[in-house]
Formats: C-alpha cells, sequence, structure tokens
C-alpha cells in the first residue's frame, strides 16, 4: 500500500512545469489529486492521463488563485467529492523579471496578486479544516529567488521571499498541532515560466546564462515535494532547496 494512497492532495498551477509533475507523481504514489488551474483543456489532458496510468481520482477545477471565490469554489468541490483535504501545495506563480526602471508597474501587480496572494487565500480554505480533523500538509513553492535578489529579480525575489517568510510562520505557529509546513525552493527549472517574460534585455540576459548550464527537469522538483510528504507523521521537511549542479 502507498503512502499516500487515500490521501486527496490540491495542486494550483497544475496544468504545466512543477505543478503538472507534482499532480502526476502524487498521483502514482496514489494519492486522489485536485488540478487547480485556469487552462482547463490543459487540465483535461492531465487528468486523462493520470486515470489512464494510475488507479487515483482525478478532479479538474478551473481556478484563479488571484480570486479568492475561485479558491473558495475550489476547495469546497474538492471537499464535496473527496471529504476531506490532506495535502495543500501551493504552487501557482508567475515570473515576469524586469528591471526596475523599465517600470513594469503591472506585472509587479501580478506577482504580488498570484505568489502571495494566491498563497494566502491558499491556507485560508486548507488550514482551517486541517486543524479541525487534526492532520494535513501545506507546501508552499517558492524559489531560489526568494534566498537571494539579482538583477531584474526584485520584484519577483520580493513575492518569493514572502511565500518563505509565510512557511516559516506557519510552520513556527502550527508546530505544536499535526499541521506540517514545507517551503520548496527550486532553482532554475525547464518550464515556461521564462516564456512570459516582456523585458527583453532581460531575456536576452537569461539566454546567455543558460547557454552552457544546467536546467533542472520540473520532476526533480515533484521528487522533493513528495519526499516532504511521504514521511512519517512526526517528521517535519520545513524546507528543500533544490539547485541544478554543474554539469
Amino acid at each position: 500500500m502507498s503512502y499516500l494512497e487515500n490521501q486527496t492532495a490540491i495542486i494550483t498551477g497544475a496544468s504545466s512545469g512543477i505543478g503538472r509533475a507534482i499532480a502526476s507523481k502524487l498521483a502514482e504514489q496514489g494519492a486522489n489529486v485536485v488540478l487547480a488551474a485556469r487552462r482547463k483543456e490543459k487540465l483535461e489532458k492531465l487528468a486523462e492521463e493520470i486515470e489512464q496510468t494510475t488507479s487515483s481520482q482525478v478532479l479538474i477545477v478551473e481556478t484563479d488563485v488571484t480570486n479568492k471565490d475561485d479558491v473558495e469554489n475550489m476547495y469546497n468541490q474538492a471537499k464535496n467529492k473527496f471529504g476531506s483535504i490532506d495535502i495543500y501545495i501551493n504552487n501557482a506563480g508567475v515570473m515576469l523579471l524586469s528591471f526596475m526602471s523599465k517600470d513594469k508597474v503591472n506585472e509587479w501587480d501580478q506577482m504580488i496578486d498570484v505568489n502571495i496572494k494566491g498563497v494566502l487565500y491558499g491556507i485560508h480554505v486548507a488550514l482551517p479544516s486541517m486543524l479541525e480533523q487534526d492532520r494535513g500538509h501545506i507546501v508552499n513553492v517558492s524559489s531560489v529567488a526568494g534566498h537571494e535578489t539579482f538583477p531584474s529579480s526584485v520584484v519577483y525575489s520580493a513575492t518569493k521571499y514572502a511565500v518563505r517568510a509565510i512557511s516559516m510562520g506557519l510552520e513556527k505557529e502550527l508546530s505544536t498541532t499535526s499541521v506540517r509546513v514545507t517551503n520548496i525552493s527550486p532553482g532554475a527549472v525547464q518550464t515556461e515560466l521564462a516564456d512570459h517574460i516582456t523585458d527583453e534585455q532581460v531575456i536576452e540576459s537569461i539566454k546567455e546564462k543558460n547557454k552552457d548550464r544546467k536546467i533542472l527537469d520540473a520532476n526533480d522538483i515533484a521528487n522533493a515535494v513528495t519526499y516532504a510528504v511521504t514521511q512519517p507523521e512526526y517528521v517535519n521537511v520545513n524546507e528543500i532547496i533544490v539547485r541544478p549542479s554543474k554539469k
């Protein structure tokens, strides 16, 4: 019997990249999965793959994590279908790198809304039920950019530092309960995150920086998440940093 059998996990940002990999990996480990994201067609494709390759049940809920009503609706649908939620993965995020002098205020707002408020809305819906059922695991996906700042990452790093601060504070608050908290900080991962950057100067800088650099696969982060959530109940893995090594 898999450790995650009969457990249910919600994964935000599940339509691609790290979220997609996490959902697939947890389903392989026996968990029922709730796939939450805005792109319903991509969620449907992933759900079909999971149902064909595992015995896990899947629920799709089109969700905008910046909308509190959307997140509440998604969580309620999940509880109605599965009865309880054991794992909540706050994965949805955007990385709109730009130099501050470019004054991309709308992109700053978007990162704040998705990367910070999206995490808070996830905790808002998940935590009360987890405390009531006296078990649960909240996983927040931050970034190595939440540990250090570099040119063009000022606002993005600020949002990911915030995710780490939320994770650390929440873990301390819940340290005498049965609700666990893990912060995951990925390094450079091959996903579509960078495809949404609009600052041409940053795009060229990233291309130059990564041309001879090893990049992580989304499954590498999914493996780290799986490690954290499959530990015995008395083990609380508070933080994992995953960086690519040299070739």
